[in-house]
């Protein structure tokens, strides 16, 4: 493919008959969708924002509604029998207002008002499940094919109103009453598909429909949303001709669900080939206060991140009032699977930034909060890459120290992250990522563990953090030279700095900053 092969970006759209009929970009997953309908008829997933769920849901809708024409070229298409159609019901939780009791049963209701409108079905229910049954069962009667539900956004009038616990408990409870009407009109349905950002535990949201195919981390289904390496080669070869593939990779792809090939957020690639420069497109779509509130008031520093460990158990503990903090990052798409570690009986799950873009601007975020002034914190970015870029280490003792002294007393006083040596780190971590280094966090070695390797301008900096009240003075400099922790990286032939810099929890401050060459 070339220049001349070049179609439409599908930026933002989520219909896959406009897609097709206006000559878009379309990356086939029906061959996924085949497989699926292979192995069974009920089945859940769950992905971060944006990467495709929509999209998927309604190729699913015109497949089953047999509209054959959207299909040609296609895998689906010579392994479909298309004298079939069925009814497909749809409820879409991607728009709308939950913050009120009653919003969701209204919500709810006026879709079903459009099912209705739309088949000449007509009922008298004043509850939305009695409706959704009454509905499910009249279409098969009226067609001769049993159903297609497909739900949407499963889970946003949840995650909507986290943060006001009885109207989040509340559409909870609702929800899971709808959501059991499903599997009691087992016998009037033919497939099921239902998606969503989270996982809510079977117990909370999905007791009354224990038949779901759970693929979030099924590794045949690891790329039924996104892009892979090879889609970006082939389906968008026209696009990227000026473009450095390696930057590409590292600035967008490694999202992870056990598959063997990493995944790229659709969003994030078909914007970088519109404005043909690299942003975080993805990241700067959604702000994610309660995650950062979240991860601070738990005393999560941004060096925990960069190798969290996870369970099954934690990867799915996410319901209104018990958030793991693992689930929580993973199925919003901050953090991601890197490997999965076996052990005995369980599985667990190492997980880290999917990419650079994630790595910098949640580190951004985290930063901004601390300071509560992003230009503030802005100018300490452009700063600290002036300064490293001519070595300025006294520069940097003075930028650091300026920082941790614009930080309000009152967030050190509620927070019991201030009083160990890992948030001081990971504030020195934090700033670094978001200016978008290439950093190792406790990088192991014959000797133990360094706290950051930052390589930068072909140069290596070696950073020992300690806290003064729990360590001898200059410990974090002897600590540098006793380990010989540069022998690891003498094998690159490029100037090695070590520095031990040392805080103070009394005045919350930098009281060392020493740099020896290595």
């Amino acid at each position: 493919m070339g220049i001349s092969d070049r179609r439409k970006l599908p930026i933002g759209i989520q219909t896959f008959r406009k897609i097709r009929e206006e000559n878009c970009y379309y990356v086939d997953k029906t061959a996924l969708i085949q497989r699926l309908m292979d192995e069974g008829s009920h089945y859940f997933l769950s992905r971060p924002r944006r990467f495709g769920k929509s999209l998927f849901l309604d190729t699913l809708k015109e497949l089953f509604e047999g509209n054959e024409p959207l299909f040609e070229g296609l895998y689906i298409h010579d392994h479909w029998d298309w004298s079939v159609r069925y009814p497909v019901l749809r409820l879409d939780f991607g728009s709308g207002n939950f913050n009120e009791p009653e919003s969701l049963h209204k919500e709810v209701m006026a879709q079903l008002d459009a099912v209705e409108k739309e088949t000449g079905l007509e009922s008298h229910y004043d509850t939305a499940s009695a409706r959704f049954r009454h509905i499910i069962q009249m279409l098969h009667s009226q067609a001769g094919q049993r159903v297609v539900v497909l739900v949407d956004e499963y889970d946003k009038p949840i995650l909507d109103v986290l943060d006001e616990p009885e109207v989040a408990c509340a559409n909870r409870d609702f929800l899971r009453g709808l959501y059991a009407t499903i599997k009691d009109s087992d016998a009037h349905v033919k497939f099921t598909f239902l998606t969503g950002v989270s996982k809510f535990s079977k117990v909370s949201l999905f007791s009354g429909l224990n038949n779901l195919t759970d693929i979030t981390i099924d590794p045949p289904y690891s790329a039924i949303c996104g892009y892979t390496e090879e889609d970006l080669d082939t389906v968008f070869a026209p696009e990227l001709p000026g473009l450095d593939r390696d930057e590409i990779r590292n600035w967008y792809n490694g999202y992870s669900w056990r598959g063997q090939e990493k995944v790229y957020n659709p969003f994030d690639i078909l914007l970088l080939f519109r404005r043909q420069s690299f942003e975080a497109y993805w990241f700067e779509t959604g702000t994610p206060t309660f995650l950062i509130e979240t991860l601070l008031s738990r005393g999560i520093g941004a060096l925990a991140l960069d190798n969290m460990l996870g369970s099954d158990d934690l990867l799915s503990a996410f319901d209104v009032d018990h958030i793991a903090t693992e689930a929580l990052l993973f199925q919003t798409g901050y953090l991601t699977i890197i490997q999965t570690e076996p052990r005995g009986s369980r599985t667990y799950y190492r997980l880290s930034y999917p990419n650079q873009e994630v790595r910098q601007s949640l580190n951004e975020s985290l930063l901004n909060h601390l300071t509560g002034s992003p230009a503030q914190q802005a100018e300490h970015s452009a700063r600290l890459y002036d300064l490293l870029l001519v070595n300025d280490f006294a520069g940097l003792e003075s930028l650091f120290k300026a920082f941790f002294a614009s930080i309000p007393y009152q967030w050190h006083t509620n927070n019991d992250i201030a009083n160990y040596e890992g948030y001081y780190a990971s504030v020195f971590y934090s700033y670094f990522a978001s200016v978008g280094f290439d950093i190792v966090v406790e990088d192991s070695s014959s000797q133990g563990r360094l706290d950051m390797a930052v390589r930068f301008n072909d140069n290596v900096y070696l950073f020992e953090f300690k806290v003064v009240e729990l360590a001898s003075e200059g410990a974090a400099m002897a600590q540098l030279k006793e380990k010989g922790y540069a022998d690891k990286y003498r094998g690159l032939d490029q100037p090695i700095f070590m520095i031990g810099v040392e805080f103070s929890k009394d005045t919350r401050n930098i009281t060392a900053f020493e740099v020896a060459g290595a």
